[in-house]
Order: structure tokens, then C-alpha cells, then sequence
């Protein structure tokens, strides 16, 4: 029998499952009818554990993570505009909060294509951002946000403080569960953030995970699955705190945690003791509350099956629309492919005319909505909801009805 995995935060063995999906393809690899004829897609297996001493949940390492944020990288913030607007919001805010200027620095790290510095940049005040995936740095650079490509960990922060960058804001936003290691990933703030300075990280909220059954939130990708619980401390060990928290309706709920060094002059704020509190009353502090998750994710695969059986039998289409990471990893979980949907449509050129990875269905431009008239579109990335009902509101010309399938299939 093969040893158990390491917890990648304090090295305790993983003996626990949170949940097992099986083998799954890379939830953002797009594939084109070449690459599958010629055998190049690769699924691996998605086993997701909790640590019994630490209590993250977190993902096996089936490949190293430079194999998935390489230039092929398919995922444009850009392309959903209530993500571009909520990076706007977040911009005027905390230039206000902090009293961000000209002579100060904004450092975001997993910059991906400027969807939020751009947003510094036009309010004047500095920015800078470290981003892996060359293609969407390159993105960036067009939007006037200076990129540096590269994996930001200990020895990147030294290499950009040694030119003199030390930053009033530091930000990750949905970065942390990206990363295998967690310690050398935190362990480049303290060096770039100046004193008094502030880190945010926005990352889906686990209770949110657990109680709304966001399986369809785990891939390859996603290393870890975070609780406030977890986040304080992994921060802890690199001599930084959290002082305020807020909760966010992002991805099925976040939370936006701020940070600073241990000895920094930030007063706990009443945000950070609501979610202690709210944690501590699921009891995310015990074993026990990570047990009958596998039983739950089993019932939502269940309900979305009966609805496509009745759809077949009724003799309806059904279409999908936004070729989210979070969508290949439900209809893979499901078993669906091109018999069960026709296509699904997608604003982000660098998706279309490709196949959604595992089940192989085609993607589109929205244009061809129209040509294509499904009875039900299905909406795969469910916290994207009201926006893409309002923008394809049309549907209902023919009859056509929305679906939504986590936690259960609901149809609108």
C-alpha cells in the first residue's frame, strides 16, 4: 500500500478523504479534435483530503503546477464583467481606506491579465504585477499594467525587493489555493510589504464549500480549500496577522481577509470575531465536521442526471454557457458529454471552437446562441447567474429556460 501524502502545510500524513472525484482531465486545458485524436489529454486522479492535525483540506500533487499555469493558460479575468467590476470596486476602496497616492505601490500577485491593477493605474497610483503565465501577462502589459512573469514565492520577493519595491498594498485574489507550498508562497509578503502595510486575499470561504456543495470548486489547480481557521495560521508562521475580514457573495461566498506584520498598529475589527465566531460554531476546529461530504456531492451528481434523463425523454436540447473551470469538473463528475449537451457558449476567444476538456463539448461564440435556440442553457458558472440571465434574457423568445445545478438542479 502506497504512503500517505504530506500535508503541504505542517507535513502531518493525509489519511483522511474530504472527497475523491476520480480521474479528471486539468479543468482549464481546452482541447482541440486534434489533440484528441492524437491522445494528448491526460486525465489524473482528484483526491481531495483534510488534515486531521492542521484541518486544511487540500488536493493530492498529481503534476507540478508550473504544467498548468504555462502560456496554453485559458482563464482571462477580463472576460466576466462582474468580475472586472468588483476588481473596480475593490480598487476605489482601498485607495480610499488606505489613502493609496501617487507615491504609493499596489503589488497584486496572480496578476493574470490586469483585470484589477488597470483599475490603480487609471486613479494614478503605481502598480505592479507578478503573474506566472507569460500569454496573460502579456495581456496585462496591453492594458498599461507593468507584469513581471514569474512564481511569486520567498526568493521572487527578495529578487523585487532588492530592486527597491516594497509595496503599501499587497493583494492575492483567488491565488492562495493555488499554490503546493504554502509556507515559501506566504513567506515572500513580510519581505515586500512595508511596515504598515496591508495584504488582502480573497479565496472562496470552505464553510461556503461544505454547506452549499461547491464540489464542482475542486480541481487540479486548487490545492487547498481555505477557512479562515487555516488562512490565520499559515500566516502566523510567517510573523503576519489578520485584522478585519469581509464576507463577500464572490463564488459562491469568499472572504476578503486583510493582513499585516504580527507587530503592525491594525486593531482586530469586529469582521475578523464574526467569522472566527461563524467558523467556530460549524466546528471547522473538529475532525468531525469534514465527515459526509462524499454522500452530499453523490446527490447533487444524482439530481442533475434525472434532469437530463427528462430532458431526453421530453425530447428537449440542452445548451451551456460559460466553459468554466468549476463547469469541466461537474459534467466530468456527472459523466456528461456531447449526447447529453450540444455546446457551450463562451465570451473568451481563446475557449472557442475547442472542446471542453474530458467531455469534449464544443465551444462557442454567444453569437451562435441564436442558431442553436436550446430548450434549457445551462449556467455552469452558477455565482455568475444574474449576469448571464440579464445578458440572455432572449432565450425566453423560443421558450428557452435557464438551469442552475449546484447544490441542486434548479430550473428558472
Amino acid at each position: 500500500m502506497p504512503d500517505a501524502p504530506s500535508c503541504r502545510f505542517c507535513g502531518a500524513a493525509l489519511t483522511r478523504t474530504f472527497v475523491d472525484l476520480g480521474v479528471m482531465p486539468l479543468a482549464n486545458s481546452y482541447i482541440k479534435k486534434a489533440d484528441l485524436e492524437a491522445g494528448r489529454e491526460h486525465p489524473l486522479p482528484l483526491h481531495t483530503r483534510v488534515c486531521e492535525e492542521c484541518l486544511l483540506v487540500q488536493a493530492d500533487d498529481p503534476m507540478d503546477a508550473a504544467e498548468i499555469f504555462d502560456d496554453s493558460y485559458a482563464y482571462y479575468s477580463s472576460y466576466s464583467d462582474s468580475w472586472v467590476e468588483h476588481a473596480r470596486r475593490y480598487a476605489v476602496a482601498m485607495i480610499d481606506r488606505l489613502g493609496l497616492g501617487p507615491d504609493s505601490l499596489v503589488v497584486e500577485i496572480a496578476s493574470n491579465d490586469g483585470y484589477l491593477l488597470q483599475h490603480f493605474v487609471a486613479r494614478g497610483v503605481p502598480a505592479l504585477g507578478v503573474e506566472p503565465a507569460e500569454n496573460c501577462a502579456r495581456e496585462a502589459k496591453t492594458r498599461g499594467v507593468e507584469s513581471e512573469v514569474a512564481f511569486f514565492n520567498e526568493a521572487t520577493a527578495k529578487r523585487l525587493a532588492e530592486r527597491g519595491l516594497k509595496a503599501d498594498l499587497m493583494l492575492g485574489n483567488n491565488v492562495l489555493a493555488h499554490v503546493p507550498n504554502i509556507r515559501d508562497f506566504l513567506a515572500g509578503f513580510p519581505i515586500m510589504l512595508k511596515p504598515e502595510g496591508t495584504l488582502t486575499f480573497e479565496f472562496p470561504h470552505l464553510l461556503n464549500l461544505m454547506d452549499q456543495v461547491q464540489f464542482d470548486t475542486i480541481y487540479h489547480e486548487h490545492f487547498s480549500y481555505l477557512s479562515l481557521l487555516i488562512v490565520e495560521k499559515a500566516l502566523a508562521s510567517v510573523g503576519m496577522r489578520a485584522y478585519d475580514v469581509e464576507e463577500l457573495p464572490t463564488h459562491g461566498g469568499s472572504l476578503r481577509v486583510f493582513c499585516c506584520h504580527k507587530d503592525a498598529a491594525f486593531a482586530e475589527q469586529p469582521g475578523l470575531l464574526h467569522v472566527r465566531a461563524k467558523e467556530t460554531e460549524a466546528g471547522l476546529h473538529e475532525i468531525a465536521a469534514y465527515e459526509g461530504f462524499s454522500e452530499k456531492v453523490d446527490a447533487t451528481r444524482r439530481s442533475f442526471r434525472a434532469f437530463l434523463e427528462k430532458a431526453a425523454a421530453d425530447g428537449k436540447t440542452i445548451a451551456g454557457y460559460g466553459a468554466a473551470a468549476k463547469g469541466n469538473t461537474f459534467l466530468n463528475v456527472c459523466g456528461v458529454g456531447a449526447d447529453d449537451i450540444v455546446c457551450v457558449f463562451d465570451r473568451n476567444p481563446h475557449k472557442q471552437d475547442r472542446l471542453l476538456p474530458g467531455s469534449h463539448i464544443p465551444v462557442l461564440d454567444p453569437s451562435a446562441l441564436d442558431e442553436v435556440k436550446p430548450d434549457y442553457l445551462l449556467i455552469l458558472p452558477w455565482n455568475l447567474k444574474d449576469e448571464v440571465m440579464t445578458s440572455f434574457s432572449r432565450i425566453s423568445q423560443w421558450g428557452g429556460r435557464f438551469v442552475t445545478a449546484v447544490p441542486e438542479t434548479r430550473i428558472f
